[in-house]
């Protein structure tokens, strides 16, 4: 029930965004979720492998749900840097209404 909740967030915020900049408002939730979701499996993949080069066998006897604990900020994370990268992008390329006005009649 909490992922859920926490899919609902992460999406209106990415449709919120999206919406701003008229761009695909559905297309742009999905990414915002995805990116949550390989944020999550990246940095487990990566806690993985240094458990297993420090300690082998380590990660055997790890409790999943703490694993589960542990990656939710690292998903947070790649959430809120794929978010930021996407509003400073867009907002760069955000045309200027007060040159568009100077431009007509030219």
């Amino acid at each position: 029930m909490l992922g859920l909740i926490l899919l609902y967030w992460i999406g209106k915020y990415y449709y919120k965004l999206a919406e701003k900049y008229n761009k695909s408002k559905w297309g742009f939730t999905i990414l915002g979720i995805v990116s949550y979701y390989g944020g999550i499996v990246l940095f487990s993949f990566i806690l993985g492998m240094a458990a297993e080069i420090i300690a082998p066998g380590y990660i055997d006897s790890f409790n999943e749900t703490l694993l589960g604990l542990l990656m939710l900020p690292f998903g947070f994370l790649s959430c809120y840097l794929l978010y930021k990268y996407l509003e400073k992008a867009w907002e760069k390329n955000k045309p200027n209404p007060n040159k568009l006005i100077d431009e007509i009649g030219k």
